[in-house]
C-alpha cells in the first residue's frame, strides 16, 4: 500500500494486486463511517492490477484511521460469512 496526499484527511491509497472485489466492498464499508466525507476508487488501467483508493474525512481525523477500520470491519464480515457457511455445511452433511 502506498499513500499520497498533501494533508492527512485526504489521502489516496494505492492497493497493488487488487481489483473491484476489494475496491467496491471496502468502499461500501468505509462509507458507513459518519466521519468520512468522500470515499471512492478507480482501477488505473485494465492491464494493471492496482487500485487508487481515495478517502477524505471531515475535520482533523486522519484518513488512515477509517481506512484501517474499514479493512478490519471488512475482515470481520468475511470471517462471519465464512463461519456461517462452514456451520451450515456441517449441518447439511449431518442431515444426509
Amino acid at each position: 500500500v502506498q499513500a499520497d496526499g498533501t494533508d492527512g484527511n485526504c489521502v489516496t491509497f494505492v492497493l497493488h494486486d487488487e481489483d473491484h472485489t476489494l475496491g467496491n466492498s471496502l468502499r461500501y464499508v468505509v462509507m458507513k463511517n459518519p466521519d468520512v466525507e468522500f470515499c471512492g476508487y478507480c482501477i488505473t488501467h485494465p492491464s494493471e492490477s492496482k487500485i487508487n483508493f481515495r478517502i477524505q474525512t471531515r475535520g482533523a481525523l486522519p484518513a488512515v484511521e477509517p481506512f484501517r477500520k474499514g479493512l478490519n470491519d471488512l475482515m470481520s464480515v468475511c470471517q462471519h460469512v465464512l463461519s456461517t457457511f462452514e456451520r451450515s455445511m456441517k449441518e447439511y452433511r449431518a442431515q444426509r
